[in-house]
């Protein structure tokens, strides 16, 4: 068994098919079949059943993606460690970042980038929970999130916390405009449209919960998890979101106005998080320890 075959297995785990995998690797089907049953015969377990055209793992096939993955991943971060120890700041950092945090790295990356002019960067964007398994599954070797998000596994550096704020079209302005604040029980006949993760908890909760601790319940008529549609909507008249302050750095400055909330409990919490057991490139370490400066950190 060599790293190879290693290879070979997962990507057949990944596409499926053989011929599928076959194609993605480059290769002709019989040569890829051969392989696997070369790898079959030295474990001397099966690792597949054939389901119709699909092939499914047997147990001692996910006991072997488990640790194959685990395997490719330490030879594919050795040999950038090894590259890079004799060598300049260079290479891509990849980063995700849930859309309404993108305001923490403009101006880290202009900094970073006037240091050094050799890096470029690969920006992914989601919710918190897909940008920590960008993260999780080495798409990306930094994430920011807002939380809640389950820590487990990962180094983080805590960023400023922020407000909520209520984001109102502008057009819904009288002759004097919009208040500059309101309390949350003038929210109680709002059409609101709310941020909602595709998976687990998050704003969404809050925000409802927050409502409800005031004595109404919100009247929501959209749910979204992407604040730039949002925005749109909020910018067209449709209705008003609660969002993170800096979220109205993203655009729509002139039809949207910002409505502090007077009494409201909640606040936003971020943080730049990546694995603990991974080893981060030279890149990534650098921009981290930017984020560092000021910052509360806690790889616990």
């Amino acid at each position: 068994m060599d790293i190879k075959q290693l290879h070979y297995f997962c990507t057949i785990v990944e596409e499926g098919q053989i011929t599928r995998a076959a194609k993605k690797l480059l290769m002709a089907q019989p040569p890829l079949s051969q392989q696997l049953k070369q790898l079959e015969e030295e474990l001397g377990v099966i690792l597949f059943e054939r389901t119709g055209k699909r092939m499914e793992l047997t147990v001692q096939g996910k006991i072997l993606y488990k640790r194959a993955i685990s395997l490719l991943n330490q030879v594919s971060e050795t040999i950038v460690e090894v590259k890079e120890s004799g060598e300049g700041i260079s290479g891509t950092v990849s980063i995700g970042t849930v859309q309404t945090c993108f305001s923490y790295l403009p101006q880290k990356l202009l900094e970073f980038r006037k240091i050094y002019p050799h890096v470029t960067f690969q920006l992914r964007s989601g919710d918190t929970y897909r940008v920590s398994q960008l993260v999780k599954n080495r798409e990306t070797e930094i994430g920011i999130v807002r939380f809640p998000l389950e820590m487990e596994g990962f180094s983080e550096i805590r960023l400023p916390i922020e407000p909520y704020v209520a984001l109102y079209p502008r057009a819904w302005g009288t002759e004097s405009g919009l208040p500059t604040s309101i309390k949350m029980k003038e929210l109680t006949d709002v059409p609101l449209l709310l941020l909602h993760r595709v998976n687990g908890i998050g704003q969404f909760e809050l925000i409802v919960n927050e409502c409800k601790r005031h004595g109404f319940n919100p009247k929501v008529i959209c749910e979204c998890p992407d604040a730039s549609i949002l925005l749109t909507l909020v910018a067209s008249g449709i209705g008003v979101t609660i969002v993170p302050k800096s979220t109205i750095l993203l655009h729509h400055l002139d039809t949207i106005s910002i409505v502090e909330l007077e009494d409201s409990s909640i606040q936003s919490e971020s943080s730049l998080i990546w694995l603990k057991e991974r080893y981060i490139s030279k890149g990534a370490r650098h921009l981290i320890e930017m984020f560092l400066d000021d910052r509360h950190y806690n790889a616990n």
